[in-house]
Order: structure tokens, then C-alpha cells, then sequence
């Protein structure tokens, strides 16, 4: 987690900008579009239920006429009293066969019952050959009744299943029972009729008693999977419904419920009882809804992918002109290397960050001021130093020079006497000149030799002091008293050390736009300790032996402080070898 957490705030500021505002800005609109969809498909799902009620209704009302029509016909046969009495047995098939004719799709067969037993029927040939047992029943219920009766659905020999319409035929005087009329409706066209409305792959229905007894009929003309959603029980023939989910169908509140069909869930629309006593029930698979509603996830998908596209770029563009000039000044920031140059903020905005952007430059300017300052009072302080160690002249090399000079006088010398006196004075006034801090190289030597001079006189033939000068190096520009520290280090920790005769070698040359000094001697060499110790020999007391303070750190020091660190002094030493020291400086002529 912590992990986790730390590449979290590895994170750029725009990065987290962007990614809360595109993580708030999806989760809002996601929500809204999520409510949209749910709040189609209620839509969608109300406004399927609401046509199958109205189907259900057209349904019931199409059942109400239906009665009504064989209310008529019974009606009509009621009147023909006649039709019942001995005698008009043909009249009465007749009659049964023209009502059956007109009415064909409505009717199986009709029937005539007199108290006798004797039955009358449109399919008298049929009824002669099979019977019907189903009319004694019929009759018995007819007795106690005075209008039509509808019966529960029962198998027929003649229709099938069906359902009977009961009409008892009475006399006008005495309401004496004559007979009664019976019509056996046929349920398969029935059920087709009702199928045509209803039945597709997703929705199916069936018409139930009010004693929970199956109306409609199995119809084998129609494709099998028009029945694969109400479970069927397929170990008879023709199928029929499971008697568990007829007995909840029927239980069913009248509305809208689920109720678990053959294959899953179903929406169950129930109608009211019509004037037959039955209930019309529609059932709508409950996927169906999410099928036709298919489209519109596609829609919506699409739409999201564009708008969650459109939703990172706008908010990626967002954080970036937002965190914009917060990263230019963390970039900014990270360049401030060399303080001579510092980077700043063109301001163009008057917000929170322009105001940061402004005092991030104030603050700069004040860096660079006191830096500036700082620098400067550091270069003074070095000027000042420097001046100082130039203007300390050794005492005891004014003492030993002076006590040279007395010896060659008393030895009397007079020409000895007077080159080492120029020479002296020479020297002094090449170190006491103010005018200027810069001298060149044929000036700088001219001191050298001199000061080479005053130290032959001294340690007599202890060393000797070449030069081999590239003539075109001498105008070129050095700081005064480079070379003499440099040699005076030779002389006293090089060669004076030792008891034989050394030789020091200076040769000049110019490479690519650079003088090239080499100082050489043959003394005693220094191991690295020693070595190392020259570069901290700013830090010790100067000897008192050296003409002036300047020492070899001195000298390195002053060339990279008025030209470069790329410039300075380079030494290599072995010990009883000697040691050679490289300086480097820029090859530049005054043009005065």
C-alpha cells in the first residue's frame, strides 16, 4: 500500500488534475446516463405492459361479444320450442346444421336435449355412432337453471375440448322444463384466433376458470416454440399445462406480477373476470424487455465511448492550461544552475498564479543581486589579499640578498655588485607596479630572470636556469608573479634539498588558442602526499624564505578565478625524478 501510495504522489500535478476531474466527471455523467437508461427501459417496459393490457382488454371484450353471439343463437332455438316435440326430429337437425353452417367459426356442434333422452344434434350421424356422455351431466345442471350456464372445459367425443354453452328450453304457461339447447364452441379456433393476437417468441397467454380450469387448447399448427415458455406437461396428448403453475396462474392478483415460467422469469398481465368467468392472462418473457432494448445500449455505448474520449481529452487540455504555468516554473526552477544567468516567467495572467509567477521573479532578482554582491565582495576580498601578499617582501630575502651584495663587495666585485643591485631593483619595482595586475609574457620573464639572477648570486652554481621561449607567446597577456612562485618553489623544495647541481627548464608554445607554460626540475620529487599537500598550502603560513606570500595555490587560484575553471595549474611528481608543473591560460593579446 505504501508503495502504492508513494508512485500516487509520484504523480505530476496535471496527471492528478486530470485524472480527478475525468474520474468526478465520469462517475457524474456516468450516473446520469445510467438513470436515463434504466428510466428508458421502465419506459419501455411500462409501454410493452400497457399494450399487452390493452390486448387483454380488446381480448375480453372480443369474448364478451363472442358470448353474446351464442347468447343470440340460444336465444334464437328457445324460441323454437317446436323443434323439441315428437315428429320434427329432421326439422330440428336441420335447423342445428344451418345455425352450424353460419356460424363455423364459432361453433363445434350444437345440440337439442329432450327430457326423454332423445339428443338432436348437426352432426346427428357422428352423435348416433359415438355419443356424447358429457349431456347427461350438462342436463342435470340444467334442471335447477334459467338462463345460459357456461360449463368448465371438458373433452368431447364430437368437439373435442371444449366448453358448453347451456340453455334450458321452458315452456311460457308453467315453466316447465322441455328441453335444453347445448353449443360446444370450438377452442382450437379459438385459441387461434387468440394466438394471432398474442403468441410470438417472447409472449404467450392462456384463459383460466375461476376454478382454475385451462380454456384455451394446444394447437399443433403452430411452431413448438410458441409454447416453450409455460411448462407443459408433454406425457399426453395433446400437451397440457402443468397443474402447479395453473393453480398460480390462477392465484395470480389481477395486474401486472412475475410469476417463473420454462425457461426463467415471466411478466404475467392478468385481466379481470369477463362475462364468461374467465380470467385472459398474458405472459411476456422477461428478457424481452432487455432484447428490444438492446438497441439503445448499443446507442448509449457508442455515445459513452465518444463522450469518455471527448471527457479525457477536454480534461487532459483542462489540467494542462490550468498546471501550465505551475510546471513552467518547477521547469524554470530546475535550470537555475549558474546564477549569472537566471530564467524567468513572462507573467500574462493576473490569478493566484500570475501573482506566483511574479513573485517567483521578484525572488530571483533579490538571489541574483545578493549572489552578485556576494561575488563581488569575494573577487575584492581575493584583489585585496593578493595585493597584500604581493606588497609583504619576504624580510630574510631582503636580508640574504642584502648580505649577497656585502659580499661581493668586500671581495670587491663592483660589476657583481652592480647587475645584482639592478637586479633588485628591477624586481622591487616590478612587484610594487600598481598600474596594472595583467603584464606579458617577455615582461614576465624579465622579472624572472632577474629574480633567477639574485638566486645565483646567492646558492652560486647550485642550479642553472633555462629558457626556450616560442617568440610568439611573448605578447601574449598573463597575471604578473605567475612564474616567479612557481620557480621560487623549484629552487628552495626542488633543488636546494639536494647536494648535486639541478637544472630548471621553462618552455612556452601555443596550442589551439591556449599559452602552454612548462616549468621543469630535476630535484628531489615529491610522493602523492606531498603533492597533495601543495593544493592546500593556502591554508599554512607563508615561508620565509619566498620573496613574496604568493604561493603555488595562490597562483592556481588567481587563473581560475580571472579565467575559467577550465584553466590552472596541472602538476606531476615522482620522487627522485623531479617535478614538471603545466600551466594553461588563454592566448590573448592587448591590443594597447
Amino acid at each position: 500500500m505504501k508503495r502504492v501510495l508513494a508512485w500516487f504522489r509520484s504523480w505530476s500535478m496535471a496527471t492528478k488534475h486530470s485524472l480527478f476531474l475525468f474520474a468526478g466527471t465520469l462517475v457524474l455523467f456516468g450516473s446520469v446516463a445510467w438513470n436515463n437508461l434504466h428510466d428508458a427501459e421502465q419506459l419501455f417496459r411500462k409501454q410493452v405492459l400497457s399494450d399487452a393490457q390493452v390486448i387483454i382488454d380488446r381480448t375480453n371484450l372480443y369474448l364478451n361479444a363472442y358470448l353474446d353471439n351464442v347468447q343470440n343463437i340460444l336465444l334464437l332455438l328457445s324460441t323454437r320450442a317446436e323443434l323439441l316435440e315428437e315428429g320434427h326430429e329432421e326439422e330440428a337437425v336441420t335447423v342445428l346444421r344451418q345455425y352450424a353452417e353460419n356460424n363455423s367459426t364459432l361453433y363445434k356442434t350444437l345440440y337439442l336435449v329432450r327430457p326423454d333422452g332423445k339428443v338432436l344434434s348437426n352432426t346427428q350421424v357422428y352423435y348416433d355412432i359415438i355419443g356424447n356422455p358429457n349431456l347427461d351431466r350438462l342436463y342435470n345442471q340444467a334442471k335447477n337453471n334459467f338462463g345460459v350456464m357456461i360449463s368448465e372445459p371438458y373433452q368431447s367425443p364430437l368437439s373435442g375440448k371444449t366448453v358448453a354453452f347451456i340453455f334450458p328450453i321452458r315452456t311460457k304457461t308453467d315453466a316447465q322444463l322441455k328441453g335444453m339447447a347445448v353449443i360446444e364452441i370450438d377452442l382450437i379456433r379459438l385459441t387461434t384466433m387468440l394466438s394471432q393476437l398474442m403468441n410470438s417468441r417472447n409472449q404467450t397467454f392462456t384463459i383460466i376458470t375461476n376454478k382454475n380450469h385451462v380454456v384455451n387448447t394446444y394447437d399443433t399448427s403452430w411452431p413448438l416454440f410458441y409454447y416453450d415458455l409455460l411448462p407443459y406437461d408433454t406425457s399426453v396428448f395433446p400437451p397440457e399445462l402443468n397443474p402447479d403453475f395453473v393453480e398460480k396462474a390462477g392465484d395470480l392478483p389481477v395486474g401486472i406480477t412475475e410469476l417463473a415460467g420454462a425457461k426463467g422469469k415471466l411478466v404475467a398481465v392478468k385481466s379481470g373476470m369477463n362475462k364468461l368467468g374467465w380470467y385472459f392472462i398474458a405472459f411476456i418473457e422477461d428478457r424481452y424487455f432487455y432484447q428490444n432494448i438492446i438497441s439503445l445500449y448499443n446507442n448509449y455505448k457508442a455515445a459513452a465511448l465518444v463522450w469518455v474520449l471527448i471527457l479525457f481529452v477536454s480534461s487532459y487540455m483542462m489540467s494542462r492550461y490550468v498546471t501550465y504555468p505551475v510546471r513552467m516554473l518547477v521547469a524554470k526552477m530546475d535550470r537555475v544552475r549558474d546564477m549569472e544567468v537566471l530564467p524567468s516567467i513572462s507573467v500574462r495572467r493576473e490569478d493566484e498564479i500570475g501573482r506566483l509567477a511574479k513573485s517567483y521573479n521578484a525572488m530571483m532578482e533579490r538571489i541574483h543581486m545578493l549572489l552578485t554582491e556576494t561575488k563581488e565582495m569575494e573577487q575584492r576580498k581575493k584583489q585585496y589579499e593578493l595585493k597584500m601578499l604581493q606588497s609583504q617582501i619576504a624580510p630574510h630575502f631582503l636580508y640574504n640578498t642584502l648580505a649577497c651584495i656585502s659580499s661581493l663587495a668586500k671581495q670587491h666585485k663592483t660589476d657583481a655588485v652592480r647587475e645584482t643591485i639592478r637586479s633588485l631593483v628591477g624586481l622591487l619595482s616590478f612587484s610594487f607596479d600598481k598600474s596594472s595586475e595583467f603584464v606579458t609574457l617577455e615582461e614576465e620573464l624579465e622579472g624572472l630572470r632577474m629574480y633567477a639572477h639574485i638566486q645565483t648570486v646567492r646558492y652560486g652554481d647550485k642550479f642553472t636556469f633555462h629558457l626556450n621561449i616560442a617568440p610568439e607567446t611573448l605578447p601574449c597577456q598573463i597575471l604578473k608573479l605567475t612564474l616567479q612562485p612557481l620557480l621560487e618553489n623549484a629552487i628552495f623544495h626542488g633543488l636546494a634539498p639536494q647536494k648535486v647541481q639541478g637544472t630548471i627548464r621553462l618552455r612556452t608554445a601555443l596550442r589551439r588558442g591556449r599559452l602552454i607554460i612548462y616549468l621543469r626540475d630535476d630535484g628531489v620529487g615529491m610522493n602523492s602526499e606531498q603533492l597533495q599537500s601543495v593544493f592546500s598550502e593556502r591554508r599554512k603560513a607563508p615561508s620565509k624564505h619566498r620573496f613574496t606570500g604568493i604561493g603555488i595555490m595562490n597562483v592556481h587560484e588567481r587563473i581560475r578565478l580571472h579565467f575559467g575553471s577550465e584553466y590552472g595549474l596541472r602538476i606531476a611528481s615522482l620522487p627522485g625524478t623531479g617535478t614538471l608543473i603545466r600551466i594553461e591560460l588563454p592566448a590573448y593579446v592587448s591590443k594597447d
